[in-house]
């Protein structure tokens, strides 16, 4: 006797108009990084909307390095945060966080306290300690303030109107310069920009997609794997099996030569992945806690192994609660169907019958792994790690 069917995903998804986390609506992201003198780090930060943003956590590494987890049990107080801070530094990064909230205090965003607001901004970082040439060159608040004012900064709209800021910190009194980087969220900056990948070069990675219901789930990663983001036996990037049509029709299987070559030699001792995936879907604490575990999924189909001793794993959820809650699961398990409104019939686009909470949790496992495969694919190799592109050229079957 066959066990009950759960709902299976719903078809017909497609990305956001930018592919990144962006594409929830309401989602500012910021990148601050330094490079030379001793750096080789960065501080990236998700600003929520005005209302601020429900969260949740999983932190599934053995070696964490987190701020603020704690307000997001559901049995705690808190029920809304103003930012998330993902850094460089080890726990010496988590003072970037400080310079998000002063930045956010000044302009008066916080939980209501007598005298003032609280900002609550929830951190996490990786280790990448002395990859610039200084153990002690790390994020500080001058970081987060630079992170903070590339998010808020007027950005220079590209064709999709999604043309990321970085800042460049400058000189130990932390001045930032401004200035866009082609690569959008993606690439060796903020606080991928020292961030090793099983021996390749890692990075941010951010990814999309919108479900038939109109809800937008996106994710965001940080990927510092000790483990191989590479499956085994052909050297094609893991995450890369769970994109959408299109998406890495440009990569092959690398030659069997290029494979059998392949020796990292800069596989590190300390690592951790870290990210946020983002939901426009109103959700509780709890269920943002769900949806945080299951992107572990998605972080561990990418990465092997994942949530080593020496990885500090940790995984945000949020939730904008722009669109309506999920509706109730089916009483008896098993087929449902699945009715996606026609191009402008009423309700197209906006979620008018709900969506399933499974339906969302499938996608935040699968856009996660999506992130980390743009993670690597976008990092800039350098002499202590290759970009995965340098180190399998002929996985490149045509320009992007």
């Amino acid at each position: 006797m066959s066990g009950p069917s759960f709902p299976s995903p719903e078809p017909q998804v497609r990305p956001g108009p930018a592919n990144s986390l962006e594409d929830v609506a309401g989602l500012r992201v910021g990148h601050a990084q330094r490079a030379g003198d001793g750096y080789l780090t960065g501080t990236t930060v998700v600003l929520a909307p005005p209302d601020g943003m429900v969260a949740g956590v999983d932190v599934r590494g053995a070696a964490p390095g987190t701020r603020e987890t704690e307000l997001l049990d559901p049995r705690n107080l808190i029920e809304r945060v103003h930012a998330i801070v993902l850094s460089g530094g080890s726990a010496y990064g988590l003072s970037a966080a400080c310079g998000v909230m002063d930045r956010l205090a000044d302009g008066g965003v916080g939980f209501p306290a007598e005298g003032g607001v609280v900002p609550i901004v929830p951190a996490a970082v990786i280790y990448d300690l002395g990859r610039g040439g200084r153990f002690r060159a790390t994020p500080d608040a001058a970081f987060g303030h630079a992170a903070y004012d590339a998010a808020t900064s007027l950005q220079m709209d590209g064709p999709d109107g999604h043309v990321a800021t970085s800042f460049q910190v400058d000189g130990p009194d932390g001045h930032a310069a401004c200035g866009g980087f082609p690569g959008g969220l993606n690439g060796s900056v903020g606080a991928g920009t020292g961030a090793v990948a099983g021996g390749l070069a890692g990075g941010v990675g951010t990814a999309s997609v919108v479900l038939p219901s109109g809800v937008t789930v996106a994710a965001l990663a940080v990927v510092n794997a000790a483990g191989s983001v590479l499956d085994p036996g052909s050297g094609v990037l893991s995450g890369t099996r769970y994109g959408l049509p299109g998406e890495f029709d440009h990569l092959g299987e690398p030659s069997a030569e290029e494979v059998a070559a392949w020796r990292p030699a800069g596989v590190t001792s300390l690592n951790t992945t870290i990210g946020v995936v983002a939901t426009d879907l109103t959700l509780t604490k709890a269920q943002c806690g769900k949806l945080a575990g299951v992107a572990h999924d998605g972080l561990a189909r990418a990465i092997r192994p994942a949530h080593t001793m020496v990885d500090g794993d940790t995984i945000f959820a949020v939730s904008t609660c722009a669109l309506p809650p999920p509706r109730p699961e089916p009483t008896l398990y098993g087929s449902r169907p699945v009715t996606t409104p026609a191009a402008g019939a009423p309700g197209h686009g906006a979620a008018p019958d709900g969506a399933y909470l499974h339906d969302l949790l499938a996608a935040g496992a699968d856009v996660f792994s999506r992130a980390v495969a743009h993670a690597v694919l976008a990092a800039t190799g350098r002499a202590d790690a290759s970009a995965y592109l340098d180190a399998f050229p002929s996985a490149l079957r045509r320009t992007p």
